[in-house]
């Protein structure tokens, strides 16, 4: 990292880092998508007019605009064109179904979405577009960000799965957002109160709700990131698979990228082979991942050649590391990976291990300007004194505003001004910080957060189902999968698969369980409440036998 990011934290916004890095790195590669390359002279005009396009459509300070889109330039352009608008970026995965979608636009207030058209993913929006829903719905070309020979290749081979869409007002082509002239009018902007990103996330109760991430929340956290790693030319390849509407990649991947000046290499999903290809094709320096990533890889590579030499950094987050995986990559690899921790509350990095300095089963120690403190499980006002066990509690510029909309809940989560994480562990003599269990009953499968709620409510829309408890069950590949436990009516009769044939049109295929039990009964606390912690004791030991 060059001095313009040493010294105090700044404090700025996050569309700044664009401009800072068209005017610093013109003509350093700023994207590859699939062979197409950007760079950020051109990627900075880009953002330019497609700020003034979201102007034109009414964006102003505050307003909402939805990203439902996986990895591609589209991504990058618009979250960074919004940004310079005025607007708050509302991050959707395009895996939500229907109803997830239409839920988390009300809950938002997004008047403005953007995706792709690709039927799959558009055909969650055509009826929502048909309601009235939304303002306007601006969709890219799937055709428009390939290079001329692939464009072809898709044309002929899977034109099929491309949407056929509607000419009407509140359909807008990407190519028009972006034909405006001039430049987007100034918006006055204070990065520490202003919200630049509604995040999605659990939180401490399993029920989602967006996270307010300032500007000032995001610059920390990506300048604290930096300030982790060894010196990385600009132009250097960022990998970036894990997606970006994630916390995890938005900050590590692509924020990062942008400040630091490196290429985003864009891969739209996982893909064994095009996964393969694209490595021995870009030889990135970075790969920042998922447990299920790496590990994917390493089943890969016991088969066939991967080309994996080029990689010096690997810092994997969003859900537990397993050591076995993390030795077996770095075997294959040459490179070091380190596991890093965080939530979506803190923008999202809190801890990390230093590469060259790897503590195994630790999270590793806090990023700059970060305090970790440990309270009593039982009184939360109470710290603990060191190498005890009790509720991770974290203090610095990258923790949230609070939760959109729901004042209640961002007073519960924060004790003395200190955010509580739901998670438990203890910290050692130098500082490094282990996690022991969660409280929360949220699910991380690969890397994706899965709410146990939304899952057993799926459930309950089946009129068979009368109990449904949904709990995380330990998975070798993505760390934990959802299992669910399910009382029929009286008298009613379902298998296994019609269920789920059900649930595949309620809930993404990462929320949907991966086995299904039926019981005559099941367990209920004192009071009355349907009980996981039974069901969760049962599990552990039959994976344990």
């Amino acid at each position: 990292m060059d001095a313009t990011w040493r010294g105090a934290i700044p404090v700025l916004p996050v569309d700044e880092l664009l401009a800072d890095a068209a005017s610093r790195f013109a003509d350093v590669p700023a994207m590859d998508f699939l062979g197409k390359r950007t760079n950020y002279a051109k990627l900075g005009q880009l953002v330019e007019r497609a700020a003034a396009g979201f102007q034109h459509l009414g964006v102003a300070k505050g307003t909402r605009v939805a990203l439902c889109l996986p990895n591609t330039p589209y991504y990058v352009i618009c979250y960074y064109a919004i940004l310079r608008a005025g607007g708050v970026v509302v991050n959707l995965s395009p895996l939500y179904v229907e109803s997830e979608i239409r839920h988390f636009l009300k809950d938002s207030g997004a008047s403005i979405a953007v995706t792709l058209d690709i039927e799959e993913v558009y055909a969650k929006f055509a009826p929502i577009v048909a309601d009235g829903a939304l303002d306007h719905l601006i969709v890219g070309s799937m055709l428009g960000i390939l290079d001329p020979l692939k464009r072809v290749g898709f044309w002929l081979t899977r034109r099929k799965s491309l949407a056929a869409i509607p000419r009407d007002s509140r359909h807008v082509p990407f190519r028009t957002l972006v034909a405006a002239r001039g430049v987007a009018r100034p918006v006055p902007c204070n990065p520490v109160t202003d919200v630049a990103v509604l995040q999605y996330t659990g939180g401490t109760t399993g029920i989602p709700k967006a996270v307010m991430l300032s500007h000032a929340n995001l610059i920390a956290n990506c300048v604290q990131v930096a300030r982790r790693l060894p010196e990385i030319p600009p132009g250097s390849g960022m990998l970036t698979l894990v997606p970006l509407f994630h916390v995890f990649a938005m900050t590590v991947a692509m924020n990062l990228s942008v400040m630091l000046g490196l290429e985003i290499i864009l891969l739209p999903r996982y893909e064994k082979s095009l996964l393969r290809k694209t490595l021995a094709r870009t030889k990135p320096i970075f790969f920042p991942g998922v447990p299920t990533i790496y590990a994917n890889i390493n089943e890969a590579a016991a088969q066939e050649k991967w080309e994996l030499s080029s990689i010096r950094f690997c810092v994997s987050g969003a859900a537990p590391l397993p050591a076995e995986i993390r030795a077996r990559f770095e075997q294959l690899s040459g490179c070091q990976l380190v596991e890093g921790y965080g939530l979506s509350e803190t923008s999202p990095v809190v801890a990390a291990n230093l590469f060259g300095a790897v503590r195994d089963g630790s999270i590793g120690l806090p990023v700059d300007e970060t305090i970790v403190e440990i309270r009593d499980l039982n009184d939360p006002t109470r710290t603990l004194p060191q190498g005890e066990l009790g509720e991770v509690c974290v203090r610095g510029p990258q923790v949230m505003l609070g939760y959109w909309n729901r004042p209640d809940e961002t007073a519960n989560v924060f004790v003395d001004g200190a955010l509580r994480t739901g998670d438990v562990g203890y910290i050692d003599k130098d500082g490094y910080i282990f996690l022991v269990d969660r409280i929360k009953d949220l699910i991380i499968s690969g890397g994706y957060n899965v709410y146990p709620r939304m899952v057993e409510e799926a459930l309950y829309k089946h009129p068979a189902v009368l109990e449904a408890v949904v709990i995380g069950i330990p998975d070798a590949k993505r760390g934990q999968v959802p299992k669910a436990f399910v009382r029929l009516q009286a008298n009613a009769h379902i298998t296994e698969e019609a269920l789920q044939n059900f649930l595949a049109t309620q809930l993404s295929p990462v929320e949907r369980p991966k086995k299904i039990e039926f019981r005559d009964a099941l367990p209920k606390t004192i009071i009355g409440k349907l009980s996981r912690k039974e069901l969760v004791a049962e599990e552990l030991a039959r994976q344990s036998a």
